[in-house]
């Protein structure tokens, strides 16, 4: 298993050096295992999906918290893997035009811009079951519970009580204007459930994790789920298409409720700043003795500028 470097805070060099060789492996695995056995039209469209773009944020969660409570190796880079190809389906989906309607996703067109409509709803279907069967193999090694505990946190930070629920929520809130606790309520969903999920599955990695520690860890990724749709709501008015990789402006031209049109850019900066507080206080109520990883990626999360 790769050791997390110790320290308690990392600066953008050690960061660096402890994720470059975690999202090489994970990029290794996600190119043996994408649409690799797909007819050939599907599997260019998942690939598409997939490879060559990305923070890959959802798997760094999971491998630091699967190294922060020493859960299984194997385990961890599935549940990575996993993790990452539920938000690529999802963003395979939400651009579509009875979604988002959008063009630009990491850069280049979107799936259904680049493959057609049917083609990238069938992708988006075929990489969300593909995550489910990374968790479950037959021969590596993995114990049937952590396998079963794998899928149940994917399922529900995937399904109508995540990230689709949350998507619906934002569907029917065009046009209207949320107080903050139905704003938090949406995004918690929507965005931070798989955040949050990615963290708990990594976590879950390990047979067994003591309760205070599967809290602390918990709350850590509810805050960091919500500060990461926090700064991504800052960026769309902040940042031009270029630097995000996706249309910029996109929420105020559809008319969406966010952090920035409910709190201002100042408010929505303060309340990125102070979910960051509850993420790091989170880390410091855990008794695990090495979480420097899970801390500066939340600092990664707000201070990103794309």
């Amino acid at each position: 298993m790769m050791q997390a470097m110790s320290g308690i805070e990392w600066d953008a060099a050690q960061l660096a050096a402890w994720s470059e060789p975690r999202l090489a492996r994970c990029e290794q695995a996600l190119s043996r295992w994408v649409g690799v056995n797909a007819p050939v039209l599907l599997g260019d469209a998942m690939r598409y999906a997939v490879l060559d773009g990305g923070k890959r944020l959802r798997p760094l969660l999971v491998l630091a918290a699967s190294e922060a409570v020493d859960g299984h190796d194997e385990a961890a880079l599935r549940a990575a893997c996993a993790a990452e190809l539920i938000h690529a389906y999802s963003l395979v989906h939400d651009d579509l035009p009875c979604m988002d309607n959008d063009v630009l996703r990491r850069g280049k067109p979107t799936v259904h811009v680049q493959y057609g409509e049917a083609d990238a709803l069938l992708a988006g279907d075929a990489l969300q079951a593909l995550a489910f069967e990374l968790l479950t193999p037959d021969d590596a090694g993995i114990a049937p519970v952590v396998q079963a505990r794998l899928c149940r946190l994917l399922a529900r930070a995937a399904g109508s009580e995540g990230m689709a629920g949350g998507q619906a929520i934002d569907l029917a809130s065009v046009g209207r204007v949320l107080d903050e606790a139905s704003l938090r309520q949406m995004h918690r969903l929507k965005t931070g459930a798989l955040l949050q999920g990615s963290v708990e599955m990594g976590a879950g990695c390990a047979e067994q994790v003591p309760a205070d520690v599967l809290a602390a860890l918990r709350d850590y990724g509810a805050a960091l789920g919500l500060a990461f749709q926090v700064v991504d709501d800052i960026l769309d008015v902040t940042a031009d298409s270029q630097t995000l990789g996706k249309t910029a402006g996109k929420d105020a031209a559809s008319d969406k409720p966010t952090y920035v049109s409910l709190l201002g850019l100042d408010g929505a900066r303060a309340e990125a700043t102070r979910l960051l507080g509850d993420a790091l206080a989170a880390l410091d109520r855990c008794p695990l003795t090495d979480t420097a990883a899970l801390r500066a990626l939340a600092r990664m999360v707000v201070e990103r500028d794309r």
